[in-house]
C-alpha cells in the first residue's frame, strides 16, 4: 500500500522539493548514463562529501527516484541507477544542459 504525502500545489515547487538541491541534479545528471558505484558517482561529482552524496541518495531512493541494489560480497557493492520515475527527469535535465551551454556561449568567457 503506497502512502501519498502532501505535496506544494504548485507543481513547480513539487519538482524543485524533489530535485531542486546542487547534489540531486549532479546525481541525476550522471545516473542518466546508467549505474554507478558509490565511488564512481562520488568520482563523477567532484567535491561532494560521502556524508552529503549518502543523505542525497536516501533523501532520492525514499522519493522513488534512485534505486539501490545491494550485493551480498565481502566487501559489499551497492549500485545505484534510476527507477522510472527518476528517468522521466531526463528532458528536464538535458533543457538544463542546453540552456547552460547557450549561456556559456553568450556570456562566458
Amino acid at each position: 500500500m503506497s502512502v501519498k504525502k502532501e505535496l506544494p500545489a504548485c507543481p513547480v515547487e513539487t519538482t524543485l522539493s524533489l530535485i531542486g538541491d546542487k547534489w540531486k541534479v549532479l546525481i541525476l545528471r550522471d545516473l542518466l548514463k546508467g549505474t554507478m558505484r558509490f565511488g564512481e558517482l562520488k568520482n563523477s561529482i567532484g567535491s561532494v562529501s560521502q556524508k552529503v552524496l549518502t543523505s542525497q541518495l536516501r533523501d532520492m531512493e525514499k522519493q522513488g527516484l534512485v534505486n539501490r541494489k545491494v550485493y551480498a560480497e565481502v566487501p559489499p557493492r551497492v549500485e545505484y541507477s534510476l527507477t522510472e520515475t527518476g528517468f522521466s527527469l531526463k528532458p528536464i535535465i538535458d533543457s538544463m544542459w542546453d540552456w547552460g551551454v547557450d549561456y556559456k556561449e553568450k556570456y562566458g568567457k
